[in-house]
């Protein structure tokens, strides 16, 4: 399971937006530099042709698994637009079957595809439009479902794939996990009214037989009750409520701080969560990685799960020329600087 945000603005206009990658810790993941002007085609089911083909307009970098930049699950562009995949469990994952017409495009393939082809939201919805999303399930024993989320300067919004087919639903709070749909969440906001950064006034209890006065024992008392479990609506409220407290950052560095230090807060350490995993057995769950996309500046940031050092990747000088995708793997373990005071 996965957090996604977007920080508030900065002072300076910046934007900035956050995610955990929150999956077991044998999945592999790579950086990937997918160039633009190169003729792409998407997957197609077994034994059959007729997906969409397109010529990428746009260099994107992101993480990608199983070594492929088709499945691309996290990323951003040269435009300052970023798509995230997040898991969508429990019913609420509805793929289209295969149509072989020259629309197909699957669900893992949906953020290579939108990024390499928009610039903005807008762009989002009329691409969409022209799909058909199916269920490919990359040699796993299921089909993985998903939603997409995406933000530009201006917005943020859920792609989901319900019963009824695509639909995706503007977020006003720019802040996205896992099931149910958007709109519940939302909804959901309602039962959490009232936090606050200050701590709450003291007050005297049972004053007509003597009583006494009480008070908070300590700060941080603004916030309590807030959810602190790693379920997907939890996490929402969570992300929701620190994101309105957080103070407004100045500039494009203070705003991916900001985004760093709101992400350790949804870390997942090794043994904490399990999954359900291959033969019965169960897996640790861990932040396999934390991605920053900072949609004014155009910097994609990255920390894996074992190496505390944060990458940084400038798209503005990044070649995106060429014929091929580049990767890079993510260092399985990493280091604390060393000083000599």
């Amino acid at each position: 399971m996965c957090t996604n945000f977007k920080v508030p603005i900065a002072d300076d206009g910046s934007v900035v937006v956050g995610r955990s990658l929150d999956y077991p810790a044998a999945m592999a993941f790579q950086l990937c530099v997918m160039p633009k002007g190169v003729p792409r085609s998407a997957k197609a089911a077994d034994g059959v042709t007729g997906t969409k083909a397109w010529v990428t307009r746009h260099g994107v970098v992101g993480l990608s698994v199983y070594g492929a930049d088709a499945a691309i699950i996290d990323g951003m562009n040269d435009a300052g637009l970023s798509a995230h995949l997040l898991y969508m469990v429990g019913g609420f994952f509805h793929p289209e079957p295969f149509k072989g017409d020259g629309s197909d495009v699957s669900q893992l393939e949906l953020a290579c595809y939108l990024l390499s082809t928009c610039a903005t939201i807008d762009d989002v919805r009329s691409e969409l439009a022209e799909l058909n999303v199916w269920g490919w399930n990359a040699g796993m024993p299921f089909v993985p479902p998903v939603h997409v989320l995406v933000h530009d300067r201006t917005g943020s919004a859920a792609i989901e794939f319900r019963p009824e087919g695509i639909v995706v639903v503007d977020n006003p709070t720019s802040v996205g996990t896992n099931s149910p749909y958007l709109d519940w969440h939302l909804l959901n906001l309602h039962n959490y009214v009232g936090f606050s950064a200050a701590n709450p006034q003291g007050q005297r209890v049972r004053p007509r037989v003597g009583g006494m006065n009480i008070r908070p024992l300590g700060v941080g008392w603004g916030l309590h009750g807030l959810p602190g479990d790693y379920s997907g609506p939890s996490r929402f409220v969570r992300a929701s409520i620190l994101l309105t407290l957080a103070q407004t950052p100045t500039d494009g560095r203070d705003a991916e701080m900001l985004a760093l230090h709101v992400l350790n807060t949804f870390d997942v350490p090794p043994g904490v969560v399990k999954e359900p995993g291959p033969g019965h057995m169960l897996l640790d769950e861990v932040t396999y990685a934390d991605t920053i996309a900072n949609l004014t500046d155009l910097r994609y940031a990255y920390r894996a799960l074992d190496d505390p050092t944060v990458y940084v990747v400038d798209l503005k000088e990044t070649d995106f020329t060429g014929a091929e995708s580049r990767f890079r793997d993510l260092a399985p373990t990493g280091n604390f600087t060393e000083i000599h005071p």
